[in-house]
């Protein structure tokens, strides 16, 4: 843990996800851990600024108000600098990290809409003037991350069912601004409500709904976690059949330490891969032993893989669910 006072810590822990849904959350929040209000708006603000959490809001479930991908580039080590600056300029970019391998830039990119999508990556591709894979979501087996900081690995909450007719055409500015952040103020719902113009307790109803939706995927604390001491964090990608992918993925979702899991489309000759996960570890043999415990599940038995290490974040924040952001 990377120097956590033990308040700081409890408040990471416990508000990952089920951020009260209140006027005051923060006092609710406060009166759970024994402090005051103020401490705990200040505690989350001097953790935002210190680069430890990237805000307090919500995830949005991929591919339900907007289109999203991974993508990959293959960058030359001497372009690495220059092609991770076009990427990270592109407002739809929420991820990027260099990765070892030889598909060594990867990025989260999101969009109001497919066409949007297209559009941006084909501007990436053009500008880069290297090929680009893209690697759309099939079907997510854990996509939730808000695991605990203290102890050693746990496994994840299993998927939840998602209810995307539930979405509304007006829900999309309310979700664009929970990705974006809620404002660290006493009443951060009635501060959004006005910015949409619309009633705190209307908003605290739908976020509620979207939640219970699953189209929010989590709403409390989005932390870093690199900044928190996880250091070493490997993206795992399997070769496993499409008619095993089912089993396999909710095998893998299941072990601890595993921190997300997906099936995503492979690109024929070129990017076999349909089954992916991410584990986050505060040092790479750690990663490792959670990497032989994988290896070890029937589903992927023998099953082909290859190891992609982060080594640097070049950009980390919410999604982007609005042309206008």
């Amino acid at each position: 843990m990377d120097r956590l006072d033990p308040s700081d810590l409890a408040l990471l822990d416990r508000f990952q996800r089920d951020l009260p849904l209140e006027p005051r959350p923060f006092a609710t929040i406060g009166a759970t851990l024994g402090l005051a209000e103020a401490e705990v708006i200040d505690r989350l603000t001097r953790m935002q600024a210190e680069g430890r959490i990237a805000r307090v809001g919500a995830t949005v479930r991929p591919n339900t108000a907007g289109a999203s991908t991974l993508a990959a580039l293959a960058v030359p080590e001497d372009r690495i600098e220059e092609v991770a600056a076009i990427v990270g300029a592109e407002p739809g970019v929420n991820h990027s990290y260099l990765r070892e391998a030889d598909w060594n830039l990867w990025f989260v990119a999101t969009a109001p809409d497919a066409a949007a999508l297209r559009t941006m990556l084909a501007r990436i591709e053009a500008t880069t003037d290297l090929p680009l894979l893209d690697l759309r979501l099939v079907r997510p087996f854990n996509i939730d991350l808000g695991f605990p900081l203290a102890g050693g690995p746990v496994a994840m909450p299993g998927g939840r069912s998602v209810q995307s007719t539930f979405l509304r055409a007006d829900d999309r500015p309310l979700l664009h601004a929970l990705s974006k952040g809620l404002d660290l103020t006493p009443r951060p719902y009635a501060r959004l409500a006005q910015h949409l113009g619309r009633e705190e307790i209307v908003v605290i109803a739908r976020i509620g709904a979207l939640l219970a939706a699953g189209i929010l995927t989590r709403l409390g604390v989005i932390v870093r976690h690199r900044a928190l001491g996880f250091t070493s964090n490997a993206m795992v990608v399997w070769d496993v059949p499409e008619t095993a992918t089912l089993a396999a993925g909710r095998a893998l979702a299941a072990l601890p330490g595993v921190t997300l899991a997906y099936e995503r489309r492979p690109v024929a000759g070129v990017w076999p891969y349909r089954l992916y996960c991410m584990i986050h570890a505060r040092s790479r043999p750690e990663a490792l032993t959670v990497l032989d415990a994988a290896r070890a599940l029937p589903a992927l038995a023998g099953v082909d893989h290859r190891v992609l290490f982060s080594t640097r974040c070049f950009k980390q924040c919410g999604a982007r669910l609005s042309e206008a952001a």
